[in-house]
């Protein structure tokens, strides 16, 4: 399963052996000070996330890279029944060629409330 770190002023998705085939990467790290805002969703989301690169077990698993219509730029790792962040970055360069990041996780509303934390501490 995907794993969140939050540590040294990075946020960084982690992705254990196989989903690392289906994310493109081993892992992918963003700068706090590349979030425009975290977003803690009660489970799985149902918008249309666009055309994928990576798998989609329907209705259990979703996980890769996926671009909306509109051009919105996805980095997915969602897993149903677990909550999930939504991570809004500020541009695309800055988040490494991604506008978002949607992950499930465990531990999801703790890492938000830590992600929150650093950003207004960032922002004061």
């Amino acid at each position: 399963m995907t794993t969140l770190r939050v540590e040294d002023h990075l946020l960084t998705l982690v992705f254990p052996s196989w989903e690392r085939l289906m994310a493109g990467r081993a892992a992918h790290s963003v700068a706090i000070g590349a979030i425009d805002s975290v977003e803690l969703l009660p489970g799985w989301s149902t918008e249309i996330l666009g055309w994928r690169s990576g798998l989609v077990v329907s209705g259990f698993r979703k996980l890769g890279t996926f671009r909306h219509p509109d051009g919105t730029r996805r980095l997915v790792s969602m897993t149903r029944g677990l909550p999930m962040l939504r991570v809004r970055l500020r541009d695309r360069e800055s988040g490494g060629g991604f506008d978002e990041l949607l992950v499930s996780a465990p531990d999801a509303a703790e890492q938000a409330a830590r992600l929150d934390a650093l950003l207004a501490r960032a922002r004061s």
